[in-house]
């Protein structure tokens, strides 16, 4: 787990990611914040989670934490286009995990959910898959991404709810995510101005699987950023009751600075 913290104008992003292994004999996850190495006050968080044989899927989620790292250093938040950059960071790693997979035995795909927060405190979003980002202010949960999966279908067509979908024998089915045949879905989502004790969340559903958003929003809320994510982790844990998926998650506050 990870702390950085960047501060900038009278509020700082403090920030903290978790990662377990779960119940799997392989870790296929990948987790990164990357603080921005020469403008305070912007940053970028990734999730990842690999799928495809024991090394197929942590191949895939180690080329989106690269291809994030590459991006997010040559990225300056008063030139480019934030959403421009998060779109290359799906396509690339995309095109990455197909070129992978021409040269292995194994079918290497990922998710991925991440946010770029501006030195303005603007956020963009993007994500493919069935890892989500959630934005959250106070303990109330303002938004979060629709999973590109079967039961969000389902869902969305009034077949089945929410908590129905949590439960469903088809809810690892996706209908997008990198490294397939077809192209990745580009969602992307945007957030016009992050309030001081706003909390954004990118994870993996071996995570988001277990809770409620009022659960995710009351935590975040209530305990800073590394205590949060060790309490989801734990609680994850315990819920999954000895059969969970690889979990992984990435926190990002706005706090007051104290004087």
């Amino acid at each position: 787990m990870s702390s950085p913290t960047k501060a900038s104008k009278g509020y700082r992003l403090a920030a903290a990611t978790a990662i377990h292994r779960g119940d799997r004999m392989y870790q296929q996850d990948q987790v990164e914040v990357l603080a921005h190495p020469r403008v305070s006050g912007c940053l970028m968080a990734v999730v990842a989670d690999g799928m495809g044989g024991k090394s197929g899927g942590r191949k895939a989620s180690d080329q989106v934490i690269l291809t994030a790292r590459q991006l997010f250093d040559r990225y300056s938040p008063a030139v480019d286009d934030p959403t421009e950059t998060l779109k290359q960071l799906v396509l690339e790693s995309h095109l990455m995990i197909k070129l992978t997979a021409i040269t292995a035995e194994e079918e290497p795909h990922s998710t991925v959910a991440a946010f770029l927060i501006n030195p303005n405190r603007e956020c963009h979003i993007i994500h493919a898959g069935d890892s989500r980002v959630y934005h959250f202010r106070g303990p109330e949960m303002v938004s979060r991404t629709k999973d590109h999966s079967y039961v969000q279908r389902l869902v969305d067509e009034g077949q089945i709810t929410e908590d129905e979908a949590n439960v469903h024998p088809q809810s690892n089915l996706l209908t997008g995510c990198l490294g397939t045949f077809q192209d990745p879905p580009l969602t992307l989502a945007h957030i016009d101005r992050l309030e001081i004790g706003d909390t954004v969340m990118a994870c993996t559903d071996g995570l988001w699987h277990y809770f409620s958003p009022r659960e995710l929003g009351a935590i975040v809320n209530t305990l800073p950023p590394r205590d949060a994510s060790e309490m989801l982790v734990t609680k994850a844990r315990q819920r999954a009751r000895g059969s969970g998926d690889n979990l992984s998650l990435a926190i990002v506050r706005v706090e007051l600075l104290s004087s």
